[in-house]
């Protein structure tokens, strides 16, 4: 979390270790825990993903992170995130969607979500681009902005889909097919606010 300038929304988030799984859960030993709360009168977890961490499939040879050298992680032969067996795609970040603000981000990811939190945007993060739940655009409409992030192809067509149903969308591509992350690692919060022109 230190490594993508996080560390500080890890514990606001929640985030977690699974050091010792409880029986049933040993596959995620070792991933990093994260929990999507619902603020139902004090933090309630509905759900939580895991996410691989692993040195070989995170760190560069020499011991830096993908990350920091902005290149991609390594995650071959599993995937990058495990979700509990029979669980349902749900939004992270729900907390955002009860802040007093005209304008909300939509993201792909939690690690994007955070970005945008630290850089004082409220956002909520869809765990994928395929994961969009129709139930979920009404609570949507009553901003002045909803600011669509996307990063790459499948990402501005999934944008693309939701402003259709958003009259206020606006998609916002990154630059260079960059997520969220990567931009707020090396330029800093302020560039994110300036991509939505805030």
């Amino acid at each position: 979390m230190a490594a993508r300038g996080l560390g500080e929304q890890a514990g606001l988030f929640g985030m977690g270790f699974v050091a010792s799984a409880l029986p049933g859960h040993e596959r995620y030993g070792g991933h990093l825990a994260i929990p999507y709360l619902r603020p139902a009168g004090g933090d309630a977890v509905a759900t939580v993903r895991f996410r691989c961490i692993n040195d070989r499939c995170v760190k560069r040879p020499d011991g830096t992170y993908f990350v920091q050298a902005g290149e991609s992680e390594q995650h071959e032969g599993h995937g990058k995130y495990q979700t509990l067996p029979g669980d349902v795609p749900r939004l992270y970040n729900t907390a955002a969607l009860i802040l007093p603000s005209p304008v909300l981000v939509v993201v792909e990811g939690e690690f994007d979500t955070q970005s945008w939190a630290a850089a004082d945007v409220p956002a909520v993060g869809a765990p994928g681009t395929g994961t969009w739940r129709d139930y979920w655009t009404p609570a949507l409409l009553g901003y002045e902005s909803v600011f669509l992030i996307a990063e790459d192809g499948p990402g501005l067509a999934f944008m693309d889909q939701l402003a259709s149903d958003l009259p206020h969308g606006k998609v916002i591509e990154m630059p260079g097919d960059r997520d969220s992350n990567s931009v707020f690692l090396s330029d800093g919060p302020e560039a994110l606010r300036k991509r939505i022109g805030l």
